[in-house]
């Protein structure tokens, strides 16, 4: 199928898990947008000109708004085109999903949480008590990923949804950052997950440079 061209701006990073969602989401969407890269970190970054929050992901629309954060982008992504619904119209199956997506999101945050807290301030002034509080909320939710998804082949339904696209990118985070986290090890049905999820040309295509 021909991909969609959308008169859209996606304002992200390579590196971001959160950008990778909905980069994820708009290829499986077959919908082509541009992609401007932005380092938040940086002294001279824009961000905040399109989000006062200086967060990516951030998505221009064509008349100029922008929207964010990337729960919001992934919802309305996925209205935009027929093709490939991830988020289910049904309330009850809708709220599954999204709390898949919560539970994601949270090992994402408490992984960047860590990760600033050891790169970002001076060696004598980090706190091993809060790295060690933001590793233990990624291990539980790794943990509760791992119960209910058990032999299910997606995490929920029949087919992949956006749950499955937000843990895989949450997990790939995890490899990519936290490689002393063994979570393949520990939970087989997530690597097995992760595995059939980087067959996909989508995460392909999005996978994070080497660090």
């Amino acid at each position: 199928m021909v991909a969609i061209l959308c008169p859209m701006k996606l304002i992200g990073s390579l590196t971001s898990p959160y950008v990778r969602k909905v980069r994820v989401l708009f290829l499986e969407k077959k919908l082509d947008i541009d992609h401007q890269l932005e380092n938040v970190w940086a002294q001279d970054s824009k961000i905040s000109d399109s989000n006062p929050l200086g967060k990516v992901p951030c998505l221009i629309l064509d008349d100029g708004e922008a929207i964010y954060d990337s729960r919001v982008i992934a919802e309305y992504a996925d209205d935009l085109s027929p093709v490939n619904k991830f988020i289910p119209a049904d309330p009850r199956e809708r709220a599954s999903v999204k709390t898949w997506e919560a539970l994601a999101d949270g090992i994402m945050d408490a992984g960047i949480l860590a990760r600033l807290e050891r790169t970002w301030r001076p060696a004598n002034e980090q706190s091993t008590a809060w790295v060690d509080r933001q590793i233990g909320k990624i291990n539980k939710a790794l943990e509760q990923m791992s119960e209910k998804l058990g032999e299910n082949a997606w995490c929920h339904g029949k087919q992949m949804s956006l749950a499955d696209i937000a843990v895989g990118c949450a997990i790939g985070y995890l490899l990519f950052r936290f490689p002393e986290i063994q979570w393949q090890a520990q939970y087989p049905n997530l690597d097995r997950l992760y595995q059939k999820l980087l067959q996909r040309s989508s995460f392909i295509e999005t996978e994070p440079p080497a660090a």
